[in-house]
């Protein structure tokens, strides 16, 4: 018989969950040539149309949806496979792929990291810094192993656990005209007056939910692109925003007049991990979160 590889696999879950050819090629690191040919010899093993193709767009037929699932069972099979070849090793040793959003990566990680490396020198840590959305295809594709990530976020296949909490704080200029932060109270603010970061950016969503802003003619028609480029705008007093704990401890407000007031205790995100529903690194992961709590 015939099979299909694992890199077809790998590769048609990144066209399923990419729904185009050339983001899912980008995605899987080969070419569009290369990843069309791998996806055609596939249909050729399976002797079956598993996409329809258009110029415009790429659907996946209903055979092809059915063996997406069962493609990502095998995957998370083989890699069960590995690690029983390799056997029992210490914890936290060997390679770990990574993946971190950027509003926590370059806050956590530089505190983090070199006691890791210290405690731990037999662990090779990979890091890939992406959007949440991006990291979680990566998992399901089996290119990472491990999320950290601010919660809740809704990712299907997975399984998390909880951290921190990262309390989010008002941002404004020492003398703004748009709060009197001794006295801050969301309702009085002005209409436009808030800041945040642009559609579809998880501190976006983390802000509108642990703030309660959702539809409400407060918010800004203008957004940041960066975290920098928010501080920048606050700082301008264009208006006021909310920053998470974690970033502000960092050197994000030097040379600014940019000031951090608390809110309610009630305004956080939570730091957490995340990883595919039965991995056989649960414990592994669960080891390295305490280490990050500690």
């Amino acid at each position: 018989m015939n099979l299909p590889t694992v890199r077809q696999l790998r590769y048609f879950t990144a066209l399923v969950d990419a729904g185009h050819f050339g983001r899912a090629a980008k995605a899987s690191f080969v070419s569009q040539s290369a990843f069309s040919a791998a996806i055609r010899d596939l249909e050729a093993v399976l002797k079956t149309q598993l996409v329809d193709r258009t110029n415009r767009q790429v659907t996946i037929t209903a055979t092809g949806q059915a063996v997406a699932t069962q493609a990502r069972e095998c995957l998370k099979e083989i890699e069960k496979l590995v690690h029983t070849a390799q056997g029992p090793r210490a914890p936290l040793s060997g390679e770990l792929r990574l993946g971190v959003i950027p509003t926590i990566a370059p806050f956590l990680l530089p505190k983090v990291l070199p006691r890791l490396r210290r405690t731990h020198k037999n662990l090779r840590l990979l890091l890939t810094e992406e959007q949440t959305e991006v990291l979680h295809r990566k998992l399901l594709n089996g290119e990472l192993d491990v999320l950290l990530l601010a919660l809740p976020f809704e990712l299907q296949g997975t399984e998390s656990y909880a951290l921190f909490d990262d309390p989010f704080m008002l941002a404004c200029r020492d003398d703004s005209a748009h709060v009197d932060p001794q006295n801050y109270l969301f309702n009085q603010l002005e209409a436009g007056s808030v800041i945040l970061m642009e559609d579809g950016h998880c501190l976006r969503d983390h802000a509108l939910d642990a703030c309660k802003l959702r539809g409400t003619e407060k918010l800004n028609q203008f957004n940041a692109s960066s975290l920098l480029t928010l501080v920048e705008m606050v700082d301008a007093d264009l208006g006021i925003s909310y920053l998470p704990e974690l970033a502000t401890e960092s050197g994000l407000l030097r040379n600014t007049k940019v000031k951090l007031h608390p809110l309610s205790k009630q305004n956080f995100r939570t730091i957490g991990l995340t990883w595919r529903k039965g991995s056989a690194q649960v414990e592994e992961f669960k080891l390295l979160g305490e280490f990050f709590k500690r």
